[in-house]
């Protein structure tokens, strides 16, 4: 008996309303080597430039389109979300590698995020203010940015986009959506939710492709009036460079993070451990809030290190799709590749892994969770953004040298404190000087109401998420009226 497997999907790029074919490349599951999720239709310049024009065709009608229907828009396309959850959380483990639980969380997010720009648009647009001329009044209104091109990482590909494009959508923009290659299955079914919800043509564009192509198109285009990117910093550099040469376009970049978690002496250590094991390592260590860095007090630290050791050694690292694992797979070979590069940078550098340190036997791209101790904060393994399951132990004697240690970072996007003492919680909070600060919890993890960025290098341009958002995706507008 001859049996067929199931054909293959391939998800293809949408422009004005119509999906358009390019190059066939493969979208790999990272557990298990060689089984092809999905196939995805790469986008040449031509066809990231046709769907830049598109969106500035679409530009004025979806500005002018009252806001009862933008929201209905919006949460029609978040109801849509929540109500598959399921199904896309387990298509987001297969293509990434995220934890079958974390994926839900974060399909979950991203519909709820949409359905919160719903409503954030009853919110005020506008303020009123004194003129210091006699019979005339002032006031700013706020109108559309314009046509935004939309550049997003693989390592959360729901809900990244989705806080991206939720607000740009509601405060009047269209949208380019340029995802990551490795996730663009995720990509290609939010853009077929976004589309099935009635969202007009060239409104929401999706284009799929490597960096050089379809990323230089959009970053070089006339058409594009801002850029919104999350990703690595040296590509966060030339995005801005880009922008600035090319019509000096607005940008907002999201880019890496070294994030401190500092422990005191007078630390729960079960609530230290726990933050430090989420932290550093939950997500696979993937993501830019990731605690990489354990600033430890000298009284706690031998006992925060053996009881982190142990923990770190007992996480279960298998398929994301089996619910008994607690750590999936390195979302590609070469991040894979880098992740170790590091840990033996690590050991050249002098400290020590007393945890974890190589890839795992089994099949796929797995990586056992690493724990250096005796690392000082001057080592490449304390200073560099490694985005893999790698975190080091840096032994402090005080908090004034914690948090010196803590702030000794081209970085700032978040960083972390566990301690006991409302006093040195405090302290901590007014002296950190990263965007995000966390007190008894771990480094990572954010709200989708609250603004999220940071400083030095893991943020240029407004902040992100909340009603912060409308910062970038609006332009303040100053008018005068005379009588």
């Amino acid at each position: 008996m001859t049996t067929h497997s199931p054909p293959v999907p391939c998800h293809l790029n949408l422009v004005d309303g119509r999906w358009v074919d390019g190059e066939r490349r493969p979208n790999l599951n990272p557990a298990r080597p060689g089984e092809t999720v999905a196939e995805y239709a790469a986008a040449d310049r031509a066809v990231v430039k046709e769907a830049v024009d598109a969106a500035g065709r679409a530009r004025p009608g979806w500005a002018s389109t009252p806001v009862g229907e933008r929201m209905r828009l919006l949460d029609r396309i978040g109801a849509t979300i929540l109500r598959r959850v399921e199904e896309l959380a387990v298509l987001l483990s297969r293509e990434e590698g995220k934890l079958l639980a974390e994926a839900r969380g974060e399909v979950t997010r991203a519909g709820q995020t949409f359905r919160y720009y719903a409503h954030q648009l009853l919110q005020p647009e506008g303020e009123i203010y004194a003129s210091t001329r006699e019979r005339a009044s002032a006031e700013v209104r706020r109108r559309p940015l314009g046509v935004v091109g939309v550049i997003t990482p693989w390592n959360y590909p729901w809900a990244i986009p989705a806080w991206k494009v939720a607000p740009a959508l509601a405060y009047g923009n269209t949208v380019v959506l340029k995802p990551a290659e490795l996730v663009t299955a995720s990509a290609g079914e939010m853009a077929r939710i976004i589309t099935d919800a009635g969202v007009p043509p060239g409104v929401f564009n999706l284009v799929m492709g490597d960096g050089p192509t379809a990323g230089e198109e959009l970053l070089t285009s006339d058409g594009i009036d801002g850029v919104s990117f999350t990703g690595g910093t040296a590509t966060g550099r030339h995005v801005a460079r880009r922008c600035v040469e090319y019509g000096n376009k607005r940008f907002q970049l999201e880019m890496g993070g070294k994030n401190p978690l500092v422990v005191l002496d007078d630390a729960d250590l079960e609530v230290a451990v726990r933050c430090a094991l989420d932290g550093g390592f939950f997500s696979t260590g993937q993501r830019c809030t990731a605690s990489s860095r354990l600033v430890v007090q000298s009284g706690i630290h031998d006992r925060f290190v053996d009881a982190l050791t142990k923990a770190t050694r007992a996480l279960r690292v298998g398929d994301p799709l089996d619910e008994r694992s607690q750590l999936g797979p390195v979302a590609s070979p070469d991040q894979l590749a880098r992740n170790l590069e590091y840990v033996e940078i690590g050991r050249r550098e002098g400290a020590t892994a007393v945890a974890g340190g190589d890839h795992t036997a089994e099949e796929g791209q797995f990586m056992r969770p690493t724990l250096f101790v005796g690392a000082r904060n001057d080592m490449r393994l304390a200073r560099e953004e490694i985005f893999g399951p790698v975190s080091c132990v840096i032994k402090v004697d005080d908090f004034d040298e914690a948090v010196a240690v803590a702030g000794d970072t081209r970085y700032g996007l978040s960083s972390g404190i566990v301690t006991t003492s409302l006093s040195a919680a405090e302290r901590f909070k007014r002296l950190s000087r990263s965007g995000i600060v966390t007190v008894n919890l771990p480094t990572a993890g954010t709200e989708l109401h609250l603004p999220f960025g940071g400083t030095g290098e893991s943020n240029h341009g407004p902040r992100e998420q909340g009603a912060y958002a409308r910062d970038f995706y609006t332009v303040p507008v100053t008018c005068y009226t005379g009588w």
